[in-house]
């Protein structure tokens, strides 16, 4: 029985063209080109998903993973759950809309890192990898002996690394950029759920082709 994670960052998105914080409010959703890679990415995907078995499409619930993930879901006769465990940082209601420089320079904490938030108010690194990782491990656990399409962010996909990968909550090394539609695949033999943790294999990582 074999479980696979297919993580997908969201297309090219409004918030980033506008450098604002797009959180649940002001994520403008995708651009022309976010919408374009989001049906390029739907037809990559049915085209691989005749040996994958059942397949389900998860996202999380901000609107440029939702835009993202809703052509995907078609393509496979799917509905899309949103589930906001896969959320890129839970950043506060302060800086919804608020541009990337000025969070940075006026709300930036020092000393910001893996255990303290890097801004006054948010969630710090590790919170974000273990709310992503459970949210992976659950959703895993759900669909055991299927295929598992994830539309999230950059942090969802970093974040697989620990929750799947099971390094902790700091990489020994960095992750290159990842690219809007790529695609990073887990697979398991193991059952999900179990105790010690399920041995994935990483198939690929950062897959835009």
């Amino acid at each position: 029985m074999r479980t696979r994670m297919v993580l997908v960052r969201h297309g090219d998105s409004v918030h980033k063209a506008q450098r604002v914080i797009g959180g649940p409010r002001a994520c403008g959703g995708l651009t022309p080109l976010g919408h374009a890679q989001a049906a390029q990415l739907a037809s990559r995907v049915e085209a691989q998903a005749a040996g994958w078995g059942p397949v389900a499409v998860y996202s999380s619930t901000l609107r440029r993973a939702r835009e993202t993930a809703a052509p995907v879901a078609g393509r496979l006769g799917v509905a899309a759950v949103a589930d906001c465990g896969l959320c890129t940082w839970h950043t506060p209601a302060y800086a919804d809309g608020m541009p990337v420089v000025e969070l940075h320079r006026d709300h930036g904490l020092e000393g910001g890192g893996v255990f303290r938030p890097f801004e006054r108010g948010n969630e710090t690194w590790a919170e974000l990898v273990t709310r992503v990782s459970r949210a992976l491990v659950d959703i895993a656990a759900r669909h055991r002996g299927g295929t598992v399409v994830v539309v999230g962010h950059a942090e969802t996909v970093a974040a697989s690394f620990g929750g799947l990968g099971l390094l902790g909550h700091y990489y020994p090394f960095e992750l290159a950029n990842v690219r809007n539609a790529a695609v990073t695949e887990w697979v398991t033999a193991d059952d999900p759920a179990r105790f010690p943790p399920a041995r994935w294999t990483l198939v690929r990582f950062n897959d835009a082709s």
